[in-house]
């Protein structure tokens, strides 16, 4: 089996905490011979944590599908051309929006853009030199997706949306924070790249997650399986609620299927 795991709310709590009944069970499970990947919306330059890799992963998907290492080897990339991400860029800051640009190694950002802003804070904490400038490497970015902040009325950022709808589609966390995703892809499209790369049938899969967010993970793999106690209602697109993360849900729903 291939097992897909969600990072923030799945792996970890809001606290990066990881329960030690989640890493035996992962660990049991690649023992068993099962193989189990990281899929998150995150860039791969913004999963760095040694912690979280220290639990031991035969792969990791990142930025919403648009890459695919497996054995510690790059198997899948797409990243924004840079005819397009000069059109993005150039966009979304003609309606003010605040861009972060997500890639395989760095991120980048013009950092005035995000003094006091609690997320833009803890990206400049957590990449350090892996954080440059958008202007400073103009045109030169490799990035798979982006995050904005947006501080305008919705007309605005619906106008800026349509301006750039043919290369993405949005995740909007809230009033305030959009994720802009190549069309085409995101974190279900990841395990289908996964199972076509490895030749396996994607029913031999299984995912885990805990959001909205997760929607089409747990839509693609054969088996969807929601933490239990989320702030989202996830019975419409998953196979099993397990209990939550803080009472070792990832450890009881692999006992469930027996996977360990």
């Amino acid at each position: 089996m291939l097992l897909f795991f969600d990072i923030d709310g799945t792996l970890w709590n809001y606290k990066n905490e990881i329960r030690p009944k989640t890493i035996e069970a992962i660990r049991t499970a690649r023992k068993n011979g099962h193989k189990c990947f990281i899929n998150t919306g995150r860039s791969r330059a913004f999963v760095t944590d040694k912690n979280l890799l220290a639990i031991g992963f035969d792969g990791i998907v990142s930025g919403c599908g648009t890459m695919v290492e497996y054995n510690d080897k790059t198997i899948f990339l797409r990243l924004i051309n840079s005819e397009d991400g000069i059109r993005t860029v150039e966009t979304v800051k003609k309606y003010h929006f605040k861009p972060i640009l997500e890639g395989p190694k760095y991120m980048y950002m013009d950092r005035p853009d995000f003094n006091g802003d609690m997320f833009g804070e803890k990206v400049m904490e957590d990449m350090g030199d892996m954080l440059l400038s958008i202007q400073d490497h103009w045109g030169k970015w490799e990035f798979q997706k982006l995050s904005c902040a947006m501080h305008m009325p919705r007309e605005e950022k619906q106008e800026c949306f349509d301006a750039i709808s043919d290369l993405y589609h949005f995740i909007i966390h809230s009033d305030e924070v959009v994720e802009m995703v190549p069309n085409g892809h995101d974190k279900g499209s990841g395990i289908k790249k996964v199972c076509e790369l490895l030749g396996e049938d994607i029913s031999n899969t299984f995912a885990f997650g805990d959001s909205i967010n997760d929607k089409e993970m747990l839509l693609a793999a054969g088996v969807g399986i929601g933490m239990g106690d989320t702030y989202h209602d996830l019975n419409s697109f998953t196979d099993y609620i397990t209990s939550p993360l803080e009472e070792d849900g990832i450890y009881n729903a692999m006992k469930h299927f027996e996977l360990i």
